[in-house]
């Protein structure tokens, strides 16, 4: 078990954010290993264009520096906010410094010998950090681009709804709610299925990161340049089992009409005009003529939150949306 320590400063510190390049990386793991958090039909879906990036790209070379427990830190940077592009991680991983680089590369390829000539050659280059990023970047626009709003859309959700249950019960029933494994005890953070002792968050606080590939498990982060991290599986990702949004019943359909009801079964979760956009693949000027004609009949309700309008289910909203009972 591994035990964070935390002080009020910690808490105050603490803060969400996104991170594209370790949803790639995942991706590239899980696909190189032919295991992983994948589902099946995704996986079968982007091995080719995989097999291509490996033929055509220096994609292995940024495999080699991935580590059964290590990676190259400069190819995933540390995310600022819920904000975080791809071209931000892009951005970050080409302004790293060719001596940071090697020595990264010389300590990884030390603990595992690059022994593919190509590879190997390309680690040596001047330029791998360009060599690397550009790879990366073409793996981006051709494995995760195309599902990136519905994914982020995902996660933005899921970031509102902890700040919504820090804002009216506390840290404590936040933490609680990550994950079956992690549990807020006397003044701490206990993670069941990761080993580690006892980590002090220092008062720099924790840097909470929902992830749509990293179900089951978690990923925790305490070595420099990272702050402390924890990456926890974002509410709802049995979406990426589903080619498109959970069709609405025939019933509701005929009553609602198909697209509204698509909007009324989508809020499950409290979200945005934005995000459900992303996520419906409608435009925005739809879904808030949609969101009017739902607030109107009262299905649903809405509230501020920072910037935000989020609107949710109101009960009478969620008796429509149930699934017909067998």
């Amino acid at each position: 078990m591994l035990r964070l320590e935390v002080a009020t400063e910690d808490l105050l510190r603490s803060r969400f954010a996104l991170s594209p390049a370790f949803e790639l990386h995942t991706v590239l793991r899980a696909l190189h290993h032919g295991q992983g958090r994948l589902p099946a039909a995704w996986a079968e879906r982007l091995r080719p264009g995989f097999a291509r990036l490996r033929a055509e790209t220096d994609v292995d070379a940024v495999l080699a520096l991935q580590l059964p427990r290590a990676g190259a830190d400069f190819l995933a940077v540390p995310p600022r906010g819920p904000a975080q592009s791809w071209p931000d991680d892009l951005a970050a991983i080409r302004a790293t410094a060719p001596g940071q680089a090697r020595a990264e590369i010389d300590r990884l390829t030390a603990r595992r010998p690059v022994r593919d000539a190509r590879v190997r050659a390309v680690l040596e280059r001047p330029d791998v950090v360009e060599r690397l990023a550009a790879a990366l970047d073409r793996a981006w626009q051709e494995l995760l681009a195309p599902d990136w709003p519905r994914l982020r859309a995902l996660c933005e959700r899921d970031v509102v709804h902890r700040v919504g249950v820090i804002g009216e019960r506390g840290w404590a029933a936040a933490i609680g709610d990550l994950h079956d494994g992690v549990r807020w005890r006397d003044g701490g953070i206990e993670l069941e299925p990761i080993d580690g002792g006892t980590v002090r968050l220092r008062g720099e606080g924790l840097l909470l990161i929902p992830s749509v590939f990293t179900w089951p498990g978690l990923a925790a982060y305490f070595d420099d340049p990272w702050p402390r991290t924890l990456v926890y599986p974002a509410r709802g990702t049995a979406v990426l089992h589903e080619s498109t949004a959970p069709p609405a019943p025939d019933a509701l359909a005929a009553l609602l009409g198909r697209s509204r009801a698509r909007v009324l079964t989508a809020l499950d979760v409290p979200a945005s005009t934005t995000q459900l956009a992303r996520q419906l693949a409608f435009a925005p000027g739809a879904v808030g003529d949609h969101l009017a004609v739902l607030l109107r009949s009262g299905l649903i309700a809405k509230a501020r939150a920072g910037r935000s309008v989020l609107y949710r289910r109101t009960g009478l909203g969620d008796a429509l949306a149930a699934p017909p009972l067998p």
